[in-house]
């Protein structure tokens, strides 16, 4: 590929293609069930399948979050907890889902945690109803890679709403905290 100044280009000088976006479900329904397969065959107790999970979809958030901020922000880096927390509901999902998530709210309770809401999660799509927050962990994970990643330490649980909607519990460290207040 040559430039504007019909220069040859490196590799590492072209643009990151967009390509095809789409992956078909049953491709992605193939390889959740072989993480999954992979995953227990590594554990003991099913809440170790949980956290496996978790360090599974961890290091896919780091990555993830490296090529959306240089292809969509390019390289600017989020500073408030609702911007970064809004470009995970937003263009995170469009990315990996394709469609944004539900909802984002503040708890009410505790001003450290904020809650995702999706009501078809599709890492849960073919999990039973009791174990599919299992099946959330992997996108927990995620987003907990992101945020970590972003320098917005947190914990982020998978929670199955009584209204069956999965709903991501993120509570962020005290060091975001006092740096949110700071900032306002």
């Amino acid at each position: 590929i040559c430039d504007w100044q019909g220069r040859m280009r490196s590799v590492i000088e072209r643009p990151l293609s967009r390509g095809n976006q789409k992956v078909s479900l049953s491709a992605l329904a193939y390889m959740f069930s072989e993480l999954i397969q992979h995953c227990q065959s590594q554990i003991d107790k099913g809440e170790d399948l949980e956290k496996r999970l978790l360090e599974c979809g961890y290091s896919v958030g780091l990555r993830v979050l490296e090529l959306l901020s240089y292809r969509e922000k390019g390289c600017k880096k989020e500073k408030g907890v609702i911007q970064v927390l809004n470009f995970v509901r937003t263009t995170v999902w469009k990315t990996l889902f394709g469609r944004q998530a539900d909802d984002l709210q503040i708890s009410n309770a505790k001003k450290n945690e904020y809650y995702i809401y999706d009501k078809s999660p599709v890492t849960c799509k073919y999990v039973s109803a009791p174990n599919s927050s299992r099946g959330a962990a992997y996108t927990a994970g995620i987003i907990n890679g992101i945020l970590d990643g972003a320098d917005f330490p947190c914990e982020v649980k998978a929670v199955l709403s009584k209204d069956t909607r999965m709903v991501f519990v993120i509570s962020f460290s005290q060091k975001v905290i006092d740096r949110e207040s700071r900032q306002q």
